[in-house]
Parts: structure tokens; sequence; C-alpha cells
């Protein structure tokens, strides 16, 4: 697919972009309108696709006191009862999708107690569809969004099958709240980012657990803070791990989506973010 699309498509997901709009300029670039809805589905998320089943894990949905309303959430960890390293799973800017819980039950598969919160817990109406999500998500002040995720440390001592050392991993718009979390809570033990928007680099000072990121060589929008983020990193003496995959998009990871997925970085980048929780959570 011509990277214009890929391009295009991530302007639609991160900007002020009308579906309308998206779909005009997409027929521009593919030749016609029924060119553009033939490769649409390939652009888009088709949650049919899971990697693991609920079947194989314990799983359930719990909620916790939010800074201004209660904040759901999905829990996936091993069937057995015991205490598990704890795994914070941000989902991207369209909330708690059924990709985002998979990959809770991939995290739990690999032997953690994995938590997965929603940050449109109190939208009301609750967002019928991606679009509508992306709307919601514009509504949501960043200060909320940050405490929201903060409360989650608060609510896990409660819980007998988490071991006290916790880790987040977020995706693109959390990943960006991975970059802020290692800022704000000292007691983060590991932090994954990947494509993420990075942290004030006034703040990189505060971080206080290690961090793993992942940057595809096509992401051009998030980075352009990357070289910064690394360097600041490196001055203060962190301990970090980076990895660019070429040739790939952002959202490489999500195997939802045709376009952007690259089984390959994919299966790599988690295999080092698993082996990165188990270096730090143990």
């Amino acid at each position: 697919m011509k990277q214009e699309i890929i391009n295009l498509y991530d302007e639609y997901t991160h900007k002020p972009l009308s579906r309308g709009e998206f779909l005009k300029k997409l027929s521009l670039l593919t030749g016609g309108m029924t060119a553009a809805l033939t490769i649409l589905p390939s652009l888009e998320s088709n949650y049919a696709i899971a990697q693991v089943s609920e079947n194989e894990l314990f799983t359930e949905m719990v909620t916790y006191k939010g800074s201004n309303g209660e904040m759901k959430a999905y829990v996936a960890r091993p069937k057995e009862m015991k205490a598990y390293p704890t795994v914070i799973i941000i989902h991207e800017n369209r909330g708690l999708t059924p990709h985002i819980e998979d990959v809770a039950r991939r995290a739990a598969q690999a032997g953690f107690l994995a938590i997965a919160p929603n940050a449109l817990s109190m939208a009301n109406p609750v967002p019928a569809n991606e679009d509508e999500a992306r709307t919601a998500f514009s509504q949501l002040k960043a200060e909320d969004n940050l405490a929201n995720f903060i409360k989650v440390f608060d609510y896990l001592p409660s819980r007998k099958d988490s071991n006290g050392n916790i880790g987040c991993v977020g995706f693109c718009w959390g990943g960006a709240m991975a970059n802020s979390l290692v800022v704000a809570v000292p007691n983060l033990k590991a932090a994954v980012a990947f494509y993420g928007r990075q942290p004030a680099i006034a703040d990189v000072p505060k971080i206080k657990s290690a961090v793993q990121l992942h940057y595809a060589s096509l992401d051009e929008r998030v980075n352009a803070g990357a070289k910064e983020y690394e360097e600041a990193l490196k001055a203060n003496g962190k301990n970090y791990e980076l990895y660019m995959y070429e040739g790939v998009n952002h959202a490489f990871h999500n195997d939802t989506s045709a376009a952007r997925y690259n089984e390959a970085a994919a299966k790599l980048a988690w295999q080092r973010t698993i082996d990165f929780f188990k270096k730090y959570l143990k």
C-alpha cells in the first residue's frame, strides 16, 4: 500500500480530520471512492482477530476509584491463584478495545497479572465506534487521564494476585501515557512505550524505573522527539533500551490493522517486552 495512504490514515486517527474528509482524500489517492472503500478494511481494525482465548485464563472486569469517577478495567492472569508480577496495559486513542483485551491476555499467558484500564470509562454516552471514541478522547483532560492511571497503583495492593512489582506497556496514546507514568510514579519498576509521545525533557531526571522504547522508522510524527529523549536518558544515567524497527509504520504491533501490522517487527518487539518485564518485575 502506498505510504501516502498510510500517512493519511495516521492523520485521520490522530488529528481533527472528519471521516468525510478522510474518505474524500483517500479517494483522491486511490483514484475514486469505490477503490477507497475497497482498501478501507485493510486500514481499519478487524477485532475478530485475537491471539489468546479467554478460556485459557482467568479474566474479569473490575472497577476502581478514579480521580473524578469510577474507572473500569479488564483483568487477565493465569488460572492459578497466586501473586503475579503485574503489568498495566494502556490502550490507543480509542479506549479499551477487543485488541487491547487480547494484548492483556498475551501478557497473562506469559505469566503476568495484566490490567487494562479504560480511559473512556466515564464517557457519556459510551462511544459506539472508533470515530466517536476518538472524539470523546479530545474532550478528556490530560491531568485527569494521568491521575486515573496513577490510581491503578492505589488499587493493585488490594489484589491478592498482584505481587506489588508493577510495570506498564502502552501503544500510541498509551505509549505517551507510559512515558508520563514513568515520570510520575516512583515505584513503577519497568515501562515500555510503543511509538508513544515522549515526556518533557526537563522531567527525565525524575525517572526511576527501567524504560524500553519501540519506534517505527516510518513514523515521522512520533520519531521527531525520540533523539532528544534518548540523549536526555543517557545524560541522566537512566536505565533504558531503545529499538528502531526499519521499514515499518506507526501501530506496527496492532495485528487488527492489516495495512500497518508487521508480523516480524511485532513479534520481536513483544518478545523484547516480555523479556524486559521478566527481568525487572521478578
